[in-house]
């Protein structure tokens, strides 16, 4: 079994439009940017970051906004919901602000005995904002939003499937415990983790499978300190069967890839080096950074892409 995964590193989806989707995190939701680069793979394209101050592991929320791009169709084989964690007694002020903010399709509901309160992003993303008791990790402050209300970081993930089976057996190799079970979803935590600590799995049997497009999520990261770490669960899945990729270097994180039996795209990312390693704190998430391959097409690259609000 796998001990090294801490928790939830990062979440990464689609959007159509770069604008929207800034002003959504950062001003509806109130996270910071904390790094703005390309799709190292599409460079005409951003890979936006929000989260708290420092993108903490457990808190970064990432997109990449294809301009257009068509709307994705829910279903099983996906992450069907991210969860934000909130401070017990919020739930009032968020349903409020979020109202202010034009924010559709607001429900609220308990789950495993938790107030939430879920809410549609501007692409059809399924989010829930979960009242977290003891959530010590501290929050982005941003207008508005005060201490006893701000977003800490995720709090975990719901994936829908058409059988849990095997997921579940995935995760208890990753290290991941069986908490309870509510209905048709069964929930797994991962012990002394980093904050984002829940997964959940919805059987949704007769439901269709998704497709991808802009308010989907892409790929599901998880935690480890470090690369000798990394490369530890590494051999650990390849020698149960799954097919990883290599280290990918992603320039404030190293990352592997491999397919979940239920279709969900899961990366192992490191904690190191961080998003301050190009540029300072106080600062994160104003300049455009490039990788180095692509530095000398920085101006064609600047020229082609929309302006961001700070």
């Amino acid at each position: 079994m796998i001990k090294d995964i801490k928790g939830l590193h990062h979440v990464t989806s689609m959007a159509s439009d770069a604008q929207r989707n800034n002003a959504f995190f950062t001003d509806t939701l109130g996270l910071r940017r904390v790094k703005k680069t390309v799709n190292f793979d599409e460079p005409s394209v951003y890979h936006l970051y929000y989260g708290d101050e420092s993108g903490t592991p457990g808190t970064v929320m990432t997109y990449f906004p294809f301009p257009h791009m068509m709307t994705g169709r829910r279903g099983v084989g996906e992450v069907g919901e991210t969860q934000f964690s909130i401070p017990v007694g919020s739930l009032a002020f968020w349903k409020e602000r979020l109202l202010d903010k034009g924010v559709s399709k607001l429900r609220s509901d308990a789950v495993f005995g938790a107030n939430r309160l879920r809410f549609v992003a501007p692409d059809g993303d399924e989010f829930a904002l979960v009242e977290t008791i003891d959530d010590t990790r501290a929050p982005w402050l941003a207008a508005g939003i005060s201490a006893d209300t701000a977003i800490r970081g995720f709090a975990g993930a719901r994936f829908d499937l058409h059988e849990t089976a095997a997921t579940e057996e995935l995760l208890r190799f990753m290290g991941y415990e069986r908490a309870e079970a509510e209905g048709n979803i069964t929930r797994f935590i991962i012990p002394g983790g980093n904050g984002a600590d829940t997964i959940d799995l919805a059987a949704l049997p007769k439901t269709p499978f998704a497709r991808q497009g802009a308010g989907s999520v892409h790929h599901i990261a998880f935690a480890v300190e470090n690369r000798e770490r990394q490369l530890e669960v590494r051999k650990a899945l390849l020698d149960t069967g799954y097919q990883v990729t290599p280290v990918i270097d992603r320039d404030y994180f190293w990352a592997i890839y491999f397919r979940t039996p239920g279709g969900v795209l899961f990366e192992i990312a490191t904690n190191e080096p961080g998003f301050n390693r190009d540029e300072d704190t106080a600062n994160l998430g104003q300049a455009l950074k490039l990788p180095a391959r692509y530095e000398p097409f920085r101006s064609k690259i600047e020229a082609d892409l929309v302006p961001l609000a700070a």
